[in-house]
């Protein structure tokens, strides 16, 4: 038996670089950061002052009740998932329903509602704290509330793998599509850490840019820390037809597995085995591949490395591939990196564009690929990869492709 295809009917996001699907689209393709100056500044951070944040006001989106009862980091995910289930049009009886799965992935959790707690017992000497701590810090509170809005009772559940955890959500998603486990998915990911705690977490490991994120530059300054949300209806192209949805593209592939090496560094075997994995489960050739959404972080090591890795399994095709790193403009969000990545290869297919890298040359000398620098380009996209290549060595690629109707 056949599996079947598993489209994108819905999309949804919130970012440093947009609140919605569109405004986010709209920074990418004329190339609007959303990297600014922390606001209030952290004067006792060693090396980096700058994040990717947006100016989120969660009043806009919840009633204060909710808003108090809801980490930063859960109503991210709330959000996308309130917009991707609106842009798919689906609507949930109770058969659907119970046929719907919430898979999300996140890693950190609600950090900011554990910094309040923190500080109220250690810092100012307090001896309780808000009985909602451990809901609100739970990193599969996004799931969970996803659920109980929209009333799905499928499988929800929470995978946290760093950087790639959003990734491993979507492409579980897949394999429970493929199964005839669920007939519809919420898939994603969300992330807040911009606060106090893990400023100066991050400031610790030395990786972060005191000024401008530079992936694939030969001397670029380290990774910006973000925060946001992004979700996506995943469903049967038939289930898809047969309500007369509109398709973004096809998730045709998916490909993980562990380095097995190093907690922090990178090896090479992992991810070229990782993008090997994820194209073969996509019945696609590299030469049908155009474009890659890079992990690109902005740091030598990882950079350098994803870049031999690419030119490992591609080989002389490597030189007819675009690739960006979209991290440059809305920052490195972690647990939610994946889902924000994916979504904008998606829209990359769906709206034949490729996103563009912030770039300052001259190009980091282990890196001769075609690097989308700066401004956006036209291009038709038959099918991209979705990088994510996590601390621990946790690697997940995605593999979209235009659906048939498009090819």
């Amino acid at each position: 038996m056949n599996e079947p295809t598993i489209v994108v009917t819905g999309l949804g996001v919130i970012s440093a670089i947009g609140n919605n699907v569109s405004e986010f689209w709209k920074s990418l393709e004329s190339g609007t950061s959303g990297i600014a100056p922390l606001d209030p500044p952290e004067p006792d951070l060693n090396f980096s002052n700058v994040a990717a944040v947006r100016n989120f006001d969660p009043m806009d989106h919840f009633e204060s009740r909710q808003q108090r009862n809801l980490d930063r980091s859960t109503q991210f995910g709330l959000i996308a998932a309130r917009e991707a289930i609106a842009d798919s049009g689906i609507s949930f009886n109770d058969r659907m329903a119970s046929r719907t799965g919430v898979i999300t992935g996140c890693s950190i959790g609600g950090a900011a509602t554990q910094d309040a707690a923190y500080e109220k017992l250690y810092g100012q000497g307090g001896r309780r704290t808000s009985p909602m701590t451990i809901p609100n810090i739970m990193p599969s509170a996004g799931a969970s509330h996803i659920s109980m809005e929209f009333g799905l009772r499928g499988p929800a559940f929470t995978i946290s793998s760093a950087c790639s955890s959003s990734s491993h959500a979507i492409g579980t998603a897949l394999s429970l599509l493929r199964s005839g486990a669920i007939d519809v998915a919420i898939a994603g990911g969300h992330e807040s850490q911009l606060n106090r705690g893990c400023l100066f977490a991050w400031d610790a490991l030395r990786v972060v840019s005191p000024t401008i994120c530079l992936p694939f530059s030969a001397d670029p300054p380290g990774m910006i820390l973000g925060e946001g949300g992004a979700m996506m209806v995943l469903e049967t192209l038939e289930s898809a037809q047969a309500r007369g949805a509109d398709i973004y593209a096809e998730l045709a592939g998916f490909g993980m597995n562990s380095d097995a090496h190093h907690l922090t560094a990178p090896s090479l075997e992992g991810p070229t085995d990782a993008m090997r994995a994820a194209l073969t489960d996509a019945g696609l050739s590299t030469s049908d591949v155009d474009y890659i959404n890079a992990h690109g972080t902005g740091t030598v090591a990882n950079d350098a490395n994803e870049v031999r890795a690419i030119e490992e399994v591609f080989g002389e095709e490597a030189e007819a591939l675009a690739l960006s790193s979209t991290k440059s403009w809305h920052g490195h969000t972690i647990g939610a990196a994946g889902a924000i990545e994916a979504l904008a290869t998606i829209l990359a297919i769906h709206r034949g564009v490729l996103p563009p890298t912030i770039f300052s040359p001259p190009l980091h000398p282990d890196c001769d690929l075609d690097i989308v620098r700066n401004e956006s380009r036209p291009a038709q996209i038959r099918a991209a990869l979705s990088n994510s290549f996590a601390f621990g060595g946790l690697n997940a690629v995605l593999a979209f492709r235009q659906t048939a109707s498009n090819r």
